[in-house]
């Protein structure tokens, strides 16, 4: 099977195919402006993109360091890119939002607040290492003003770390890279799995609170 015909396969949109042709024109560079565009829109598929990666250095365009580097590189782009996002949307505009949600209360962002001033450094670390929520996470780092050389200094270890891994699993496998796809993306099912539900109980917990509180 070509790697061509796997990567339609994969992907009816042709993302992989689009970052598929940048890597082999731009090399690393490219390589580095698809995860940092995989950064800003977490639909993008880092797990196809990273593995894809390792092979494209497994057949000479690029080395292997220069895959790690580069994409890391586009990871901490990306990373801060959504921490201005966050810095401007600023802590007092995300508590008026907060206000007008239906079932959301200001108490709620104080209390994420309050965690992420005790847990934010490592928050960011592990958090590039979950599926969506390693792009999201600099969001809230980003409106709580996290200290800039710490934020760039974990995202870069989390993403490092990310990044390896899937890089060097494409690079070991070759022809069968998009293995690597198959099984990231259980995990991936699974993370969103557990937000729904996390969410349907936050629903489900808050209108059993104001019912309740409606029969007093």
């Amino acid at each position: 099977m070509s790697p061509n015909h796997t990567i339609r396969n994969l992907d009816p949109m042709n993302l992989v195919d689009w970052v598929t042709d940048l890597m082999q024109t731009a090399g690393a560079p490219g390589a580095a402006l698809a995860i940092a565009l995989e950064n800003l829109f977490p639909p993008l598929p880092s797990e196809v993109f990273l593995p894809l990666a390792g092979f494209t250095a497994a057949q000479g365009k690029m080395s292997l360091l220069d895959a790690i580097l580069w994409t890391t590189l586009g990871s901490v782009a990306g990373a801060l890119l959504l921490y201005w996002v966050g810095a401007m949307l600023g802590r007092d505009r995300v508590r008026r939002i907060a206000s007008r949600m239906p079932l959301v209360r200001v108490s709620d962002v104080d209390r994420t607040e309050a965690w992420f001033l005790r847990n934010g450094y490592q928050a960011v670390f592990f958090g590039r290492m979950i599926p969506v929520f390693r792009s999201l996470i600099s969001i809230p780092a980003g409106v709580e003003r996290m200290r800039l050389a710490p934020f760039v200094a974990y995202t870069a270890a989390g993403s490092l770390l990310w990044n390896t891994a899937l890089i060097l699993a494409g690079y070991l496998l070759g022809d069968n890279w998009h293995l690597v796809e198959q099984y990231v993306g259980i995990g991936s099912k699974v993370v969103l799995g557990l937000a729904v539900v996390a969410v349907l109980i936050f629903v489900v917990t808050r209108l059993s609170k104001k019912r309740a509180n409606s029969r007093v």
